[in-house]
């Protein structure tokens, strides 16, 4: 009787697991800040989407721009995963895309969870699961 408890609580438990967590390509994570679910990189640090980027084109920042907003580098052999594409970062590397925009991690984040970088020059945002 026991045992079927805990397997009835398990399959509940995973079947309101989201089913967004499927469509994740294997260095994509995602992480609940404040309420949201927000897209984080392998290591748990927030994921940014930058206004100035056009959806579906190659990334924009570059140069001391990409210092402080890293990409979100994909693998060289990395294929499109639910809503999630590859686009060239500004030096041409593969980067990971969420709906047509490129991601970006922040350097001033320091641990998994921190999201300071959201609205930073009202052109930074955090990438929320749509």
């Amino acid at each position: 009787m026991k045992t079927s408890l805990l397997l009835g609580a398990a399959a509940l438990l995973l079947s309101a697991l989201p089913a967004f967590a499927d469509d994740l390509p294997g260095d994509i994570k995602t992480m609940t800040i404040d309420g949201k679910t927000v897209l984080t990189d392998a290591k748990g640090m927030t994921l940014y989407t930058y206004d100035k980027d056009a959806s579906g084109g190659p990334a924009t920042c570059a140069d001391k721009c990409a210092s402080a907003w890293p990409p979100a580098l994909a693998s060289a052999d990395a294929k499109p995963v639910g809503d999630f594409t590859v686009t060239k970062s500004a030096d041409g590397k593969p980067m990971w895309a969420y709906y047509g925009l490129p991601l970006y991690g922040w350097v001033k984040d320091k641990k998994p969870g921190d999201a300071t970088g959201d609205m930073v020059g009202n052109v930074w945002h955090t990438a929320i699961e749509k």
